[in-house]
């Protein structure tokens, strides 16, 4: 149960409903319970919210897959299960099991990178550093850096006030082995 209830949109001020409707527009996208309990802030929904425009670059950079992917190994690193729920919708959705991918070299290495930036606080070893650095020039290291600390910071978010999954995702969370 969630720790902080999601903002009702019915109950928001009229600036937050009109930041939910701009961000209906401009992404295409559902305001979430992760979102309607942001906007009891209004500065921390827009903060957040800012995570899909960076998600934009960061699929010019790897592809839309590969972004996704990204963002499911970051998300399951930082045991996150609203956000890895949500990505492996997702992927599921592409016709794939988070469970059973098969990366290529390179795909790995981002899969490893997002990991470990994850699971060891931003610590990366060094020698995949130096294989990443390898692929990506010193601009996209940086959005791809950036868009991994803004996506823990939402996975920290969300597991700090407990989000409740939402309705729309309850048959992406993975079952649990008895």
């Amino acid at each position: 149960m969630a720790r902080i209830n999601p903002l009702p949109e019915q109950d928001a001020p009229a600036p937050v409903k009109a930041a939910f409707e701009e961000h209906r527009t401009r992404y295409q996208a559902r305001i979430t319970n992760m979102k309607a309990t942001l906007a009891h802030s209004l500065p921390a929904f827009d903060i957040y919210m800012e995570w899909y425009r960076l998600y934009q670059r960061v699929q010019e950079i790897l592809g839309p897959r590969l972004a996704y992917l990204f963002a499911y190994s970051i998300s399951s690193g930082s045991g996150c299960p609203l956000c890895t729920t949500f990505f492996r919708k997702i992927i599921i959705d592409n016709g794939e099991q988070p469970e059973h991918i098969h990366f290529n070299q390179h795909e790995q290495l981002l899969i490893d990178f997002g990991s470990q930036i994850a699971q060891q606080r931003g610590k990366v070893e060094e020698e995949l550093f130096e294989k990443i650095s390898s692929i990506y020039n010193q601009e996209q290291l940086v959005e791809l850096i950036a868009f991994a600390g803004q996506m823990i910071a939402t996975n920290v978010f969300s597991n700090v006030t407990e989000t409740d999954i939402d309705e729309y995702l309850q048959a992406y969370i993975p079952s649990t082995p008895k």
